[in-house]
């Protein structure tokens, strides 16, 4: 559907946003009669359909795939022709799609998960969003009322979802303490999760994208930004601002830190800093949570040695196709076996911590910070991997793309093969496993 675009914000509310667009507050004119009216009705038509076990609207929007956006595509929208009836336009399908998408999959996993009370009202929580945004499929773009009532409920959907990471996983907590552990139980949901909080994370991705650029106001902090994206981040920078955060953290915490080596190495311009388009705000993610485990590990293997801590070094890479961010410790390192369970979410060893941020423990939380942190790598075709040597420490490597072009979207796609992932019953491993006891070989010799 063609769409003119022009200049409709008179009386547009004023927005403000932090960079990473993770929080906006709207003031101004109020339309609470008209929002009061749209919540009761949809919240009838809530109660309705959670007793229905896959509602006909989700049912039909689950038959499309999302279309994933280059970063390139992003900022060259958000740049060039940045016009608020197109994004309107596109976010009023593709987010329905990509809630029906994850919610069709979210009744795959076993009944006694779903049951429980933090599973419960995350999916309340995705169907109260997915209702509010089908409210927009009959209207049009032209009215300038349309356009604020929709960045309006795009801000309260991102609100109401902020939470739906730490309330998902006290539900596992909760089946885990019910049920104890189960290891194919588990791989389905180590499946479900991860593609449940990437789609979250590409759900915010578009909403923040459309609240900063057309919300009323440019971050002062960062006004050459374009939306969340950064068409020139100094990675070095995010680097030394993700170090001094967790630096901080470490040193409320425990009675000193690491410092840090930085050096870059770029090889398709030597003499310049390393800059990259990217989400400077999910750079920092990776990283902070990769130097407060670094930090930690550090901390508590020298703590008390005349010599101090050894210094945690990073560095930088540029090539053709990858720009490369290796974090590197003497933390003692993890043992190969232990490696893979530090992106499992069920098996967690970190101590459950309180919902309520008053009450969180530093330099811990529900053990998610690795696998969360791997997903926003993968999300635009990176990856995050651990290379540790027990006994001496570990080198993490953040892998991105270096041409934003070639930074697509990783979604997943509710279709048979996802479905059939959570059908596929426990088969015997066919690698052998080493036995308690060998095995007496004089009892299968052949008789001569």
């Amino acid at each position: 559907q063609e769409v003119r675009c022009v200049e409709v914000r008179s009386g547009r509310r004023e927005g403000t946003a932090r960079a990473d667009g993770a929080s906006s507050g709207l003031n101004g004119r109020s339309r609470g009669g008209r929002a009061g009216g749209r919540s009761a009705s949809t919240m009838r038509l809530l109660g309705s359909l959670l007793k229905n076990p896959i509602p006909k609207q989700i049912e039909y929007y689950s038959r499309f795939s999302p279309s994933p956006l280059s970063i390139k595509q992003f900022l060259d929208f958000g740049r060039e022709n940045a016009c608020e009836k197109t994004s309107f336009m596109f976010l009023r399908k593709e987010l329905p799609v990509r809630l029906a998408n994850t919610m069709r999959e979210v009744n795959l996993l076993p009944d006694n998960l779903l049951s429980r009370p933090s599973v419960q009202l995350v999916q309340t929580w995705y169907m109260q969003s997915f209702l509010e945004l089908l409210e927009f499929q009959s209207k049009g773009p032209e009215d300038a009322r349309v356009l604020d009532d929709f960045l309006e409920s795009l801000v309260n959907i991102r609100n109401r979802h902020n939470d739906v990471v730490p309330t998902m996983a006290q539900g596992v907590i909760e089946y885990k303490e019910k049920y104890g552990f189960d290891p194919f139980i588990s791989s389905n949901i180590q499946y479900f999760l991860d593609r449940f909080y990437t789609n979250r994370i590409s759900f915010r991705m578009l909403i923040n994208q459309h609240t900063l650029l057309f919300g009323g106001n440019t971050n002062p902090a960062h006004p050459k930004h374009i939306g969340s994206i950064d068409p020139n981040c100094n990675v070095a920078d995010v680097v030394k601002d993700a170090f001094e955060t967790a630096k901080m953290l470490c040193e409320q915490y425990y009675t000193g830190s690491p410092d840090v080596e930085v050096n870059e190495f770029n090889a398709k311009a030597p003499t310049k800093p390393i800059q990259v388009v990217y989400i400077p705000s999910h750079l920092f993610h990776m990283l902070f949570e990769l130097f407060k485990n670094s930090m930690r590990a550090t901390v508590e293997l020298h703590e008390g040695r005349m010599e101090g801590y050894p210094p945690i070094k990073a560095l930088v890479t540029l090539g053709k196709e990858d720009l490369s961010i290796k974090i590197s410790d003497k933390g003692g390192g993890v043992p190969l076996r232990k490696i893979e369970r530090l992106f499992n979410y069920m098996y967690s060893t970190a101590p459950s911590p309180s919902l309520e941020p008053s009450r969180a423990a530093p330099l811990a939380g529900f053990g998610y910070g690795l696998p969360i942190s791997r997903l926003y790598a993968r999300y635009f075709q990176g990856d995050l991997k651990l290379y540790s040597m027990e006994g001496l420490g570990t080198d993490a490597v953040i892998y991105l793309k270096a041409l934003s072009s070639e930074s697509f979207e990783r979604l997943p796609v509710f279709n048979k093969s996802a479905w059939r992932h959570y059908q596929t019953s426990p088969e015997a491993d066919d690698w052998s496993n080493p036995s308690s006891e060998p095995r007496d070989a004089s009892k299968y010799k052949a008789n001569r």
